[in-house]
């Protein structure tokens, strides 16, 4: 069953969306009571709810007010609660944010650094070593017989990278492979390829199949990597623009500070996907650090935003 071709933003989670208020409860300054922050819960929502806690409770002091999370599996179901006006932030990633400020209403104000640059990652296809692929000619010269996977429709490693990347080389995923579906989540795809269900799976580098062969989940030996993208810029901290201006210049600055007043916090959540904290911390940014990313989803006609 091959997939669809056109990408439409509305499909989300209705229990993540109800469970977030009316979106009305802004006071007569445009600071909210509830300060409500939407996230992408990974592959193992359960673990990174424990790991942010103490973040959560470094916000509510820094901020004065109460702080509730909401996690979800799915990047779209973030979206929605931002342009819903159910969550008044959210940590998304670069493609998910692309496709969130095709509306106005939203802007980045903070991303994982390294040294005081933004952190960055890698899109990565990959298959097992049982399929005898090595390279991405091999990929070409046997695809009508490959099943393919991407991660999410709105991740950006998982899915608009190597799409982009498949189609520069001549193959259309909607058309070249046997078969190419959604797997649902990074981990999904990876394990997906390393069961031998699907031949060529698509996910990142840094976050995902790091972490799980550092886990035990996968065995680095099972993992052919066929591809490597160019780096990506990291996940961003996205606000409502109609909230309170110092408001949302306080909250920036509660991310920018963790590191330096509250490390076992930043460093619990952070080293679910980062070994080595050390040198990290968040920094202030534009909406104009994924221009490049929006380029090239602006060449890619199947996706559209409504």
């Amino acid at each position: 069953m091959k997939v669809s071709a056109i990408f439409v933003v509305s499909v989300f989670i209705c229990a993540l969306i109800n469970s977030c208020g009316d979106g009305s409860d802004l006071d007569a300054n445009s600071v909210p009571k509830i300060l409500k922050i939407a996230m992408y819960g990974g592959d193992n929502p359960g673990q990174t709810k424990d790991a942010i806690e103490p973040f959560r409770l470094y916000l509510q002091k820094k901020m004065g007010m109460e702080v509730q999370l909401f996690f979800t599996t799915d990047y779209t179901a973030v979206i929605e609660a931002l342009r819903s006006h159910k969550v008044e932030a959210a940590q998304v990633t670069p493609f998910a944010y692309i496709l969130a400020t095709q509306k106005p209403g939203l802007s980045a104000i903070a991303t994982l650094g390294l040294d005081g640059k933004p952190s960055l990652y890698h899109s990565i296809i990959i298959t097992s070593h049982r399929t005898g692929l090595k390279t991405m000619a091999d990929v070409k010269a046997r695809a009508k017989s490959l099943t393919l996977c991407f991660a999410d429709p709105a991740s950006t490693s998982g899915h608009l990278i190597p799409r982009a990347y498949l189609n520069n080389i001549g193959l259309n995923p909607d058309n070249a492979f046997k078969e190419t579906i959604f797997a649902g989540s990074h981990a999904a795809s990876i394990l997906s390829v390393t069961s031998g269900k699907i031949d060529v799976g698509c996910t990142n580098l840094d976050l995902s199949l790091d972490k799980m062969i550092r886990e035990g989940d996968v065995k680095k030996e099972e993992v052919v990597i066929l591809w490597t993208s160019p780096p990506i810029v990291n996940d961003a901290i996205a606000v409502r623009t109609d909230l309170n201006k110092d408001f949302v210049k306080k909250l920036q600055n509660a991310f920018i500070d963790v590191a330096r007043e509250d490390y076992p916090a930043f460093d619990k959540y952070t080293r679910l996907y980062f070994p080595n904290t050390k040198k990290m911390s968040y920094i202030p940014i534009e909406d104009s650090i994924y221009n490049g990313l929006r380029t090239i989803a602006g060449k890619i006609k199947q996706f559209k935003i409504n």
